[in-house]
């Protein structure tokens, strides 16, 4: 597998080598050997989810109270979507900023982002069905969410407004600037920390 940056720290893309045969396929979507080489630790797994989207569905943008935060690795089994990784943690070089990733179920690629980190996905397709590992179990105290339509983030959804369907709580949400004024948001200094302290233990 291809284990690649993204441009923002703690943020990965995985690309995994396929193996077809006349029965189908065969790959490896996670290999914590590799993804140790490339990040200093494994991902720790406390909690495995699975979500299954319409067509316009978009989920997040989420995050949680770092530390611990919540880790997530991230493929799609059927269908398509796009994946938006945010840099919402104050003092980060790349504070504000995204990337976006389409994972689907051709190319099998993944994502991982690192506590901290916001995250959104925005379904292509009807039943579009995504795996999650995460690092933490999921914790609605610390759960916090930022509006995917703030213009500030500037996130290329390719739906109009009215086909996007969003939970109350997503279309509810903060701006980034909100929840920044309110001092709500990741400390970068403190993720850097967190990580260091992963690599230290290896988990």
């Amino acid at each position: 597998m291809r284990i690649e940056p993204l441009g923002v720290e703690g943020a990965y893309a995985i690309t995994p080598v396929q193996h077809p045969d006349s029965r189908g396929s065969f790959l490896e979507w996670y290999r914590a050997d590799l993804f140790a080489e490339v990040t200093g630790h494994p991902v720790r797994l406390e909690q495995a989810n699975t979500s299954v989207s319409a067509r316009g569905t978009v989920r997040g943008v989420h995050f949680a109270d770092t530390p611990p935060g919540q880790a997530k690795y991230v493929t799609c089994l059927r269908g398509a979507i796009l994946d938006f990784v945010i840099d919402v943690r104050v003092g980060s070089p790349t504070f504000g900023q995204h990337r976006v990733v389409r994972l689907d179920d051709v190319h099998r690629r993944g994502v991982y982002l690192a506590e901290g980190l916001g995250h959104a996905i925005c379904a292509l397709e009807d039943h579009s069905t995504l795996l999650y590992l995460c690092s933490e179990r999921y914790n609605p105290g610390a759960e916090r969410a930022i509006s995917p339509l703030d213009p500030d983030l500037q996130l290329e959804l390719p739906f109009g407004r009215g086909e996007l369907i969003l939970s109350d709580k997503d279309a509810g949400a903060p701006a980034l600037a909100e929840l920044a004024a309110a001092g709500a948001l990741p400390d970068y200094d403190s993720c850097v920390l967190w990580y260091s302290k992963l690599k230290t233990e290896g988990v």
